[in-house]
């Protein structure tokens, strides 16, 4: 009787300890935000090659998401591709030259927006990539980092960010920037506090030989 009771609470504590792993799973999201506003829509060829870049490194249960940074951003419709990769190498493969060929089309066809929601882009992101229930979540910021909102657009709004790692790509610098460099730093400084503050992590990557790294955090 005493050995059933205790085969039975030891199969009960292994039940639980997979329940428990169940719930962290072994996955990665990533959600990019591409800038698509005034000259920097000419530096989406390089976000290109970032997307290719991630595509390459992305496993089986992984989730991978790519959407404009526009007048509004805070909107599914503004996501450009999507995708949870499934276990066939084959199919996954398929999957990924969808996903590619999503990416060519909105690029070859991109008109610049008026305005750049960052802000809003993130809290998408944020929404989606806590739905897919990935165990590590980055989100890629494609941007020059310069919030231009149309009047009347409330982006006041702290960023619930604890376990998402945020990262600044290629931030190009403006010609105001050449003037006066303070404005540059002040730019990143604004980012990184609103990033930190809601218990994310935060990095800058300019040199774009450097993806190897930010893909493994």
């Amino acid at each position: 009787m005493i050995k059933r009771t205790l085969h039975a609470a030891l199969l009960l504590g292994l039940f639980l300890l997979a329940g428990c792993s169940e719930q962290v799973p072994n996955t990665r999201g990533v959600y990019m935000l591409m800038d698509t506003s005034g000259t920097y829509t000419q530096e989406l060829k390089q976000a290109q090659r970032v997307i290719n870049y991630i595509l390459s490194t992305l496993q089986p249960g992984d989730s991978f998401a790519v959407a404009r940074v526009d007048t509004g951003s805070f909107s599914e419709k503004d996501i450009i591709a999507k995708v949870r990769f499934e276990d066939r190498p084959s199919r996954a493969n398929q999957q990924k030259r969808v996903f590619r060929d999503k990416v060519d089309k909105f690029v070859k066809g991109v008109k610049p927006s008026s305005y750049t929601d960052i802000t809003g882009g993130m809290l998408q992101a944020i929404e989606w990539l806590t739905e897919a229930r990935t165990g590590k979540n980055t989100i890629l910021i494609f941007s020059d980092l310069k919030e231009d909102l149309k009047e009347g657009y409330v982006r006041d709004i702290p960023l619930q960010l604890s376990g998402f790692s945020v990262v600044a790509l290629n931030v190009t610098k403006l010609r105001s920037d050449n003037i006066d460099p303070r404005e540059y730093l002040n730019r990143l400084a604004l980012w990184q506090e609103r990033v930190e503050s809601g218990g994310g992590s935060w990095q800058v990557v300019n040199d774009l030989e450097r993806l190897e790294s930010v893909m493994k955090l």
